[in-house]
């Protein structure tokens, strides 16, 4: 019998906007996980050391883990996959990518910034205006001050007209940050490693659903039933509804 897959974003709809799993959550997932007509995998643009700091011993209830958009990819806590980013920018490129992004984000006016602008990882890379160093209330703070005056979505238009022969694609996700990575090297990336015709359906849980947003081209996919959720109770009503 064939069975269902089941695909989940982290931050924001496993776990609060990037805060630890919730114990209703950890219930839900072990019964996922001990269900005969599910298979569950998470998929979501940071590595796995952050994935893994949120949902903690929750991860092995997954029996797929997809960090970095699945550019990195474990199945039963073995990797069976690694890009690598360096190998489409070249290094001469990178540098100056990374020179502009620096020099862009010092000369931004905004109320604060902290720390550890730039993220380098294996698929993408992670660019935070406000520096991914600041504390959950300046995070909150933050998101709410881009809101009204799209800081990421104006630096990404910058960076576009920057770096137009580069084929890239800009993800804004989470509440302080934005991916960079090649076209195609989104989250659809992930079901390169499945034959999905040996899955009844698939499905996929995400957030930032919208257009610009790092779950948009999943929860969009032909091939996939996307569920839109604004929080981890969206998630928990949708696949309690799927368990009865």
């Amino acid at each position: 019998m064939k069975k269902k897959l089941l695909l989940f974003d982290v931050d924001g709809t496993l776990t609060p906007s990037r805060k630890k799993i919730e114990k209703t959550m950890i219930e839900m997932l072990e019964k996922l996980h001990y269900n005969q007509n599910y298979i569950i995998g998470f998929v979501g643009g940071s590595n796995l050391e952050k994935q893994h700091e949120q949902l903690g011993n929750a991860i092995n209830y997954f029996k797929y883990w997809f960090p970095e958009n699945g550019l990195v990819a474990y199945e039963n806590k073995e990797e069976f996959y690694k890009s690598n980013l360096l190998d489409f920018f070249g290094e001469e490129k990178l540098q100056s990518f990374i020179s502009f992004v620096l020099s862009y984000i010092a000369n931004l006016e905004i109320p604060i910034k902290r720390g550890t602008f730039f993220e380098y990882r294996t698929g993408l890379i992670n660019i935070s205006p406000i520096g991914r160093n600041c504390s959950q209330e300046e995070r909150d703070n933050f998101e709410k001050y881009d809101r009204k005056h799209n800081i990421r979505e104006k630096m990404i238009k910058s960076i576009k007209r920057e770096f137009q022969e580069l084929d890239l694609h800009y993800s804004i996700g989470g509440q302080i940050s934005f991916d960079v990575f090649p076209k195609g090297w989104d989250k659809t990336f992930c079901l390169n490693h499945f034959n999905l015709d040996l899955f009844e359906e698939v499905h996929f849980f995400g957030d930032k659903v919208e257009k610009g947003g790092n779950d948009y081209e999943l929860y969009n996919d032909q091939r996939v039933t996307g569920h839109k959720v604004t929080s981890p109770k969206d998630t928990l009503k949708i696949v309690e509804d799927m368990l009865r």
